[in-house]
């Protein structure tokens, strides 16, 4: 990195644990990307007692050459209540280096279409609350049920009504309902 990261911490304690952490997952997304040129890392407690998801948001914001600016917000306000901040810290670099992955296959032209990779489905209904939604194929138009469990990755949070998807299904009880659940990452050039 040709700078060192900024990492601040507002209405949280600053920790040897939190900042070998946070320095630890910064060496990782250098892995993936070895030209990064700034590292803003900015971790608070906005809630002590939120009625839902986690009091702790995480903000990183990252310069990659020549003008790449990218930026990922994770505050869950959904899911796990009380998540602990070494997860949300986790969260937040996991979808960071998603991204910086992204960037360098773009610059190195190595995006491949991959057809098992298309776009079969979208998500047409989101109950984040109670942890499912439905998916609606784009070929015949059907309905298909799927629960936070099924989705890859550790995924469900980054879903959103019109997220384009790939599945397996199979007949539930009440239907058909997508055992697997993948996140069709689009790149657009």
């Amino acid at each position: 990195m040709n700078i060192q990261p900024e990492i601040t911490y507002r209405s949280v304690e600053k920790t040897q644990a939190l900042d070998e952490l946070v320095n630890s997952k910064i060496a990782k997304l250098e892995k993936f990307c070895d030209h990064i040129s700034s590292c803003r890392v900015a971790i608070e407690k906005a809630h002590d007692h939120p009625s839902s998801g986690s009091p702790y948001r995480v903000r990183l914001d990252i310069t990659v050459p020549p003008s790449h600016e990218l930026a990922v917000d994770r505050s869950p306000d959904n899911g796990n209540q009380y998540e602990p901040i070494d997860a949300v810290i986790r969260h937040a670099f996991d979808a960071m280096e998603r991204q910086l992955k992204e960037l360098n296959e773009r610059q190195q032209g190595d995006v491949k279409e991959h057809p098992q990779q298309a776009m079969v489905a979208v998500v047409h209904k989101l109950f984040p609350e109670q942890d499912y939604g439905f998916i609606k194929t784009l070929d015949t138009g059907r309905e298909i049920y799927f629960h936070r469990n099924s989705v890859t990755h550790g995924d469900f949070d980054r879903i959103e009504i019109g997220t384009g998807v790939q599945f397996s299904e199979t007949m539930g009880q009440m239907g058909p309902q997508a055992t697997t659940v993948r996140i069709v990452d689009t790149v657009n050039s």
